[in-house]
């Protein structure tokens, strides 16, 4: 009898309520037969996206992490490369780490201007590093930065969102071009538009009716383009693509 074969791993950074994309795309890789390292900085959050997975049959482990500490990083990639028990070495690594609200300029803080670069870019070079120096060797693997509007674009109140979000966008170019001639897929998805999860539904409970049927971004079907992403044939990879509602104005 052949030995069965060894089953795969996915990393998510930066996962938190049920209903967000980062547990979206937990679901969509165990859905694929993938088991998935479910890391974020809320131990319940990322305990109750596991249980949920494990119950309805996946495979998944939670791990607490601050992507902004080293250590941490380091940590989860010991932890995915190594994994153990039937399973191989992470094929996937996700960066969905951020925050946002809007602050105006002028009220800005330094504190707070360098809190949201470290989280949504310092955070994405440390885990974006990790990822390299463990696939590089392996010659294979996929790395998708989660981005925004404000990757592209600054807005009034949104200035110190756009410096990181933009930050990241770079850190996910340099990549690609310097790892994809090693056979690693490093992309970039520039999420345009409000998405239909707890994050913004708890700040605006009326917005999704408001926008109508489809006028805010699924969490599924976002899910669904990363999982195109990794399956792409490596003669026409995708480095960034950006997705939003049918309706949203661009």
């Amino acid at each position: 009898m052949s030995a069965s074969r060894a089953k795969s791993s996915a990393v998510v950074v930066g996962v938190g309520a049920e209903r967000g994309l980062g547990a979206a795309l937990c679901r969509r890789f165990a859905a694929e037969g993938y088991h998935v390292l479910v890391a974020g900085r809320t131990p319940e959050k990322i305990t109750q996206v596991t249980k949920t997975i494990c119950e309805t049959g996946g495979s998944a482990e939670a791990v607490t992490v601050d992507t902004t500490r080293e250590d941490d990083v380091i940590r989860l990639f010991d932890r995915a490369m190594s994994p153990g028990d039937g399973r191989e070495a992470a094929d996937v690594v996700i960066f969905n780490a951020g925050n946002n609200r809007r602050v105006d300029f002028h009220e800005l803080s330094a504190e707070q201007f360098e809190q949201f670069w470290r989280i949504g870019c310092f955070g994405g070079f440390l885990v974006g590093r990790e990822a390299a120096r463990r696939l590089a060797p392996l010659g294979r693997g996929t790395i998708i930065f989660t981005g925004a509007s404000a990757s592209l674009r600054g807005k009034p109140g949104f200035a110190h969102f756009a410096a990181a979000k933009a930050g990241l966008r770079m850190i996910a170019q340099s990549m690609a071009r310097e790892y994809g001639p090693l056979g690693i897929h490093v992309a970039h998805v520039v999420i345009d538009g409000g998405i239909n999860g707890d994050r913004l539904l708890s700040r605006a409970p009326t917005l999704s009716k408001e926008r109508g049927e489809d006028g805010l971004l699924g969490i599924e079907a976002i899910a669904e383009t990363y999982w195109n992403i990794h399956r792409q044939q490596r003669s026409a990879w995708t480095q960034e693509v950006d997705l939003r509602p049918f309706k949203e104005t661009f």
